[in-house]
């Protein structure tokens, strides 16, 4: 039986250079500019996804010349004839990530009927707070957007890994798509068009995995918040046409999922005395957590205590109420938050231990939606690139 809440879409592929057409997720090196610059250095003169995004660290408060060039730059890729277009189809991904390992994955589109970032019972769930001032931006750019690229990677509960083997198994026998190496040590990435016997696999491996976790199939691990802007734009439109959204998705099980804590770097402040008020604001409860807090003359360790199971949910309540007006960027990489930490004599970074990718789905189901940026799935360079699109 179709499991309509994932399925097969017509995908955009650009038909030349997608080394350079291929673009990390928006999200990342929020606070690394030069990372952008080399970018666009080596994109320069290419069709580029780079073109069709917004990166975070270029958001203002008025994003609309931006992203009025952004429509621009899709309405003419689209007629210059960039994209082929391949019909009613899974990608299978092969992506070897910038530390060597191997992770699958499978394109297709989800039913947003399916999908809620308030915390509700669904088939498809956010598993982070989703902050609602980040979906603007993000919506504005879907609006009026002739195609999307997602960054968007669900995760689904697989413990044989019954479904990536199978397409391991057949992969000779699929159709080579896309085959090469990602900017800046990003790794390298196949794709593959997968078949009508393939896709009926798929159906039957997540009715399975949903019967097994009380009705939930997939957890949201990257891009809640593209998630959530499409998801907003369906339900003030109730097209059939707004109802779909693009996505990968990926075994929590694989080896190279691996859940990695995201850090706070806190701007504008005096390192020593915020450290000291987070000390005094944290002093009772459960669970015992330790934290190594970075700045420019100097580190500490120190030890808190809190009712919060998670040291990132008792930073983050303490970030959230006793220093509402803060600035704070969140970093993923220890040598990236101690270095922009150390930048500046009013900043501080808090580093600390993360969650284990096993306790994701009991979490969700039992308690609905984690503090936002609770965790990374790995390192900054082996996030998803923008690289499949399809029509709106």
């Amino acid at each position: 039986m179709e499991n309509l809440c994932f399925k097969t879409a017509d995908i955009l592929l650009p038909k030349e250079h997608p080394e350079k057409f291929a673009v990390i997720a928006c999200d990342q090196f929020t606070s690394e500019p030069e990372y952008w610059e080399k970018a666009k250095e080596f994109t320069n003169g290419s069709y580029t996804a780079l073109d069709l995004i917004l990166p975070e660290i270029y958001l203002k408060d008025d994003n609309s010349e931006y992203i009025s060039k952004i429509h621009k730059n899709m309405k003419e890729y689209l007629k210059k004839g960039i994209f082929r277009e391949i019909k009613d189809t899974f990608i299978f991904t092969n992506r070897v990530q910038s530390d060597g390992v191997l992770r699958q994955g499978l394109i297709g589109k989800i039913d947003l009927k399916e999908y809620s970032y308030k915390g509700e019972k669904a088939k498809i769930r956010s598993t982070e707070k989703t902050v609602v001032e980040r979906i603007p931006p993000r919506a504005e750019i879907r609006k009026g957007a002739p195609v999307e690229l997602p960054h968007i990677m669900l995760l689904f509960d697989d413990k044989e890994d019954m479904l990536m083997k199978y397409l391991s198994g057949r992969q000779e026998e699929f159709e080579e798509l896309y085959n090469f190496d990602l900017f800046s040590g990003a790794g390298s990435i196949k794709g593959y068009k997968t078949d009508g016997t393939a896709n009926s696999k798929v159906q039957e491996i997540l009715n399975k995995s949903e019967k097994e976790n009380d009705g939930l199939i997939f957890c949201v691990g990257d891009g809640n918040h593209s998630l959530a802007a499409a998801k907003s734009i369906y339900q003030d439109s109730g097209r059939e046409s707004d109802r779909y959204a693009l996505v990968e998705i990926v075994n929590i099980h694989s080896p190279a999922i691996n859940f990695e804590p995201i850090y706070r770097v806190c701007f504008g402040v005096d390192p020593t005395k915020t450290i000291e008020k987070f000390k005094q604001y944290a002093k009772d409860g459960e669970y015992e957590h330790r934290f190594l807090c970075v700045y420019s003359s100097g580190r500490q360790e120190i030890s808190i205590r809190s009712d919060y199971r998670l040291p990132v949910a008792a930073l983050q309540d303490f970030l959230d109420n006793a220093m509402p007006d803060t600035k704070t960027d969140y970093i993923h990489g220890i040598d990236s938050t101690e270095k922009i930490a150390v930048s500046s004599a009013d900043t501080v970074g808090f580093i600390f231990d993360g969650m284990k990718k096993t306790e994701l789905f009991e979490a969700v189901i039992k308690n609905g939606s984690l503090p936002r940026k609770t965790f990374s799935m790995g390192h900054a360079l082996d996030k998803r690139f923008y690289l499949e699109a399809r029509r709106l």
